[in-house]
């Protein structure tokens, strides 16, 4: 057979004739990615291939932990995982996919540091390299592919890797798909660096906040505790969901409680159990952090935690649900009111900004100082005295004791001009609750002591989550650490310090022991 030169221009003509069919192609599938989703995964399998930990080029096919977030992801998703369970690869894959299929999209993935950032670029850089070859000299031509970025002119998108230290990362985009990867481990003013990144996302775009966890303190413990007010889907995925993490044994002897516990609630085989014991072995303290297990404990606590952690950690476990959520989970009902019964109010105001401290309040029954009711949120103060009057109205007109420090002197003046609410703690001629140097130490004691005999009475997941961050600090303070939150802490620590001085009640606990929890 004889080949037969093409002239020049027909040559021109055909390789334009079958790159636009490419680029049609693509651009289709696109489309159809959008109308079914649910094609995603097979459509990865397809097109992406990954190195396995064997290190053999195989496709992505998708394993638990991706198949379970591929059935759950929404447009803002938080992820928390333990070590190793290919989310920052299938993330990965999913950004890929949307970027070589539709036209005018930037993604932008962001590692905690430079080797991260470089990882996660080889998996993109593989995933290009092994496409058809007839698309990469194409439809999918790149104009630029360096260690951060790969542009594709002819879709007019791109992709790129940065790292959380770049102060400048996504500045001046319009990012379409936003991941961040470890978030809790991003350096500096990480909080800072996440809302700069999230201004750039439209809100069509998709953000995936990804991380195992890193101690309480990080910006995605924040984010984490956070889901309910900011709408963000939470997914977490314990070690065991890996097939790898287990050994070869058939009878790990004789079993604690605990793993009997987790066996029969999550169906753990020996080989698991034996596995989790080498890890204890290893990682020690670390373990629940590295390889995690539940949502709650595997964020870890300070050592110097004013309260002891053990009863909150107990509590937690086995915190109720709210009989009521309202306004997006800002204000929480434990308990509602009972005719007859009076309340107390502690409210900590803060300046409202919606980076800022949460302003909240505290709703206790002032007989058994049993929590009723949880308002957090980032209220100006002319919202916070018009929710916290609206709340004390419901609570047969509780007496409401307002931190008057800073911003609370104008929470107490709307509540008395604008709310009309009059039923204010004051000590003698001054109205509100002053916290100081000589006032914070003992009403944190009361707290503790309350929390230590009857932890039975609080039942705010919020609160307790705030206990486990309140340390004490290296110069003798307390307070929260540093990215956690405290306005749960001192708003119900007013709430206490307030029902001490009542007359009527013992000191501190009263018999709080004793104490029965009425019906709902």
């Amino acid at each position: 057979m004889v080949a037969v030169a093409l002239p020049i221009p027909a040559a021109a003509s055909a390789l334009r004739s079958w790159w636009q069919d490419d680029l049609d192609c693509l651009l289709a599938l696109g489309r159809r990615l959008e109308l079914q989703p649910g094609i995603r995964s097979r459509v990865m399998a397809a097109l992406l291939h990954v190195r396995n930990k064997d290190g053999q080029l195989v496709p992505l096919a998708a394993n638990r932990v991706q198949q379970q977030y591929e059935r759950n992801a929404g447009s803002r998703n938080l992820v928390l995982k333990a070590r190793q369970m290919g989310v920052t690869t299938w993330i990965a894959g999913r950004i890929f996919l949307s970027v070589i299929t539709r036209p005018g999209t930037i993604a932008v993935q962001v590692a905690h540091d430079q080797t991260s950032a470089e990882e996660i670029f080889r998996i993109v850089h593989r995933f290009m390299a092994n496409l058809p070859p007839r698309l990469r000299v194409g439809a999918l031509r790149t104009s630029r592919a360096n260690v951060r970025q790969i542009v594709l002119p002819a879709l007019d998108s791109e992709y790129r890797v940065e790292t959380a230290a770049d102060p400048n990362a996504g500045r001046g985009l319009t990012i379409r798909h936003l991941h961040g990867s470890e978030v809790a481990r991003w350096p500096g003013p990480a909080a800072e660096t996440l809302a700069s990144l999230r201004a750039a996302v439209p809100p069509a775009g998709e953000i995936v906040l990804e991380s195992t966890p890193a101690g309480a303190g990080s910006v995605f413990y924040d984010e984490w505790q956070r889901a309910e007010e900011t709408s963000y889907a939470r997914h977490f995925f314990p070690w065991w969901w890996e097939p790898g993490y287990t050994k070869e044994v058939a009878d790990p002897g004789p079993l604690t409680p605990e793993e009997q516990e987790l066996i029969e609630r999550f169906g753990l085989r020996p080989g698991q159990i034996a596995y989790r014991r080498e890890l204890r072995s290893n990682f020690r303290a670390l373990a629940p952090q590295e390889f995690a297990e539940d949502p709650h404990s595997c964020f870890l606590a300070s050592r110097e935690c004013v309260f002891d952690l053990e009863v909150v950690e107990r509590r937690l476990a086995e915190c109720p649900e709210p009989a009521e959520s309202r306004d997006s989970g800002r204000l929480q009902v434990f308990w509602p009111p009972v005719p007859g019964r009076q309340y107390i109010i502690g409210v900590d105001p803060a300046g409202g900004g919606a980076e800022g401290d949460y302003a909240c309040a505290q709703v206790i029954e002032r007989e058994k100082a049993l929590q009723c009711a949880d308002l957090r949120g980032h209220f100006p103060p002319a919202e916070l005295a018009a929710r916290v009057a609206a709340l004390a109205r419901e609570y047969n007109q509780a007496l409401v004791a307002v931190e008057r420090n800073n911003h609370g002197h104008a929470v107490l003046a709307y509540l008395q001009m604008a709310e009309h609410y009059h039923h204010l703690y004051q000590k003698g001629s001054q109205l509100g609750w002053l916290t100081s140097a000589l006032t914070r130490p003992p009403m944190i004691e009361n707290l503790g002591a309350v929390l230590g005999v009857a932890p039975h009475l609080f039942s705010s997941r919020r609160l307790l989550e705030e206990c486990r961050t309140f340390v004490r600090r290296p110069e003798g303070s307390a307070g929260a650490l540093p990215g956690a939150n405290d306005d749960c802490v001192l708003a119900m620590a007013i709430a206490l310090a307030v029902r001490s001085e009542l007359p009527g009640l013992d000191s501190h606990t009263g018999n709080l022991e004793l104490a029965a929890l009425p019906e709902r």
